[in-house]
């Protein structure tokens, strides 16, 4: 299985993470319609409504939640769907909230049926009920809870109960970022790093991202430390692109598993359609790594097509790998 620069680095992130409003580059309708209920929620004397955000990994779902919790002056308390693995997970959670607290999941598509079950009531009535003993002896018991705001995060919202998903307040998709906040986000860190970039290099940077700030920041603490070693005091555009190639990144930020995932359906099913499980078992990745990290951005770019009977290579991901691959023999050439 490939190791990939996308896995988190908690350290990073949270180093990098913007700290108000101001800070925070990109989604300007999320926080304009975010910004409209927390002031309405605060002049009602009431708890903002229960939250869902959905889309790509880094994107700032996690971000939104801790500013979101800062504004009001509450605790934010964070948990993730494969971590609550049972009722009384989520009793626990739910039974230790303080009046206007902040409850976080993320990957809640990750939450089995039984748990979705008790939140139900959680979220409408602000009621637990727990199932105790067994068989015969079974009773009910129903828990009072505080007032508190549950937000969702997902990946994958259809993998999310209709149920579920008619409890929240409001729904908010986070989209790909365009280039030029993605150069913002870029300038702005660097300067928390205390490393300068030049222009060019920031470009070259910004176009690799994914058009997603976490990868965006992860390649700039790459390059930053490629010019440490190279003892420099700038990111400059040679440095941006050596760090690429250290990577395996292409100008696109496309990196090895991208270009393998284009190659297998190419040259093992003809160009697609292939589903998932055939295309998982023939790349030697997890369907869920695939389906949230790289297909994705494949599809943003145009490069894969995903229809009713598989995935697709277009004619764009044909000329990309061509380009591609010409670009690597003229390196190769220049070496020799």
């Amino acid at each position: 299985m490939s190791k990939n620069i996308f896995k988190s680095d908690p350290i990073l992130d949270n180093a990098l993470r913007p700290k108000s409003w101001d800070n925070f580059i990109g989604q300007e309708k999320v926080k304009i319609n975010l910004k409209i209920m927390l002031e309405a929620a605060e002049k009602r004397h009431e708890n903002i409504d229960h939250l869902l955000f959905y889309g790509g990994a880094g994107l700032g779902k996690t971000t939104l939640a801790y500013l979101i919790s800062q504004e009001i002056g509450a605790n934010l308390k964070i948990t993730s769907g494969p971590a609550i693995e049972k009722a009384a997970d989520l009793a626990s959670l739910l039974a230790n909230l303080e009046e206007g607290d902040f409850l976080f999941i993320d990957e809640i598509h990750r939450l089995n049926k039984m748990i979705e079950e008790v939140l139900y009531s959680a979220m409408e009535s602000r009621v637990l009920n727990l199932v105790l003993g067994k068989r015969s002896s079974t009773r009910t018991v129903q828990l009072d809870l505080p007032a508190f705001t549950l937000i969702g995060a997902t990946t994958r919202i259809g993998l999310l109960s209709s149920p579920l998903r008619s409890r929240f307040g409001a729904i908010f998709k986070l989209n790909f970022y365009e280039i030029e906040d993605i150069k913002k986000i870029l300038k702005n860190n660097a300067k928390l790093l205390n490393i300068k970039i030049s222009d060019e290099a920031t470009e070259v940077l910004a176009k690799a991202s994914r058009a997603t700030p976490r990868v965006a920041n992860r390649l700039l603490k790459r390059s930053r430390d490629l010019a440490t070693i190279e003892a420099k005091e700038e990111i400059d555009v040679k440095i941006a692109q050596k760090t690429l190639e250290l990577f395996d990144i292409d100008e696109w930020g496309l990196e090895a598993t991208d270009r393998k995932i284009l190659e297998v359906i190419i040259d093992n099913f003809n160009g697609g359609p292939v589903g998932i499980k055939a295309l998982a078992a023939a790349t030697n990745e997890e369907e869920d790594t695939i389906e949230e990290v790289y297909e994705p951005y494949l599809m943003q770019l145009g490069l894969l097509e995903r229809t009713s009977r598989g995935r697709m290579v277009s004619d764009a991901g044909y000329k990309h790998l061509n380009l591609y691959n010409l670009s690597k023999k003229g390196e190769q050439k220049k070496l020799l």
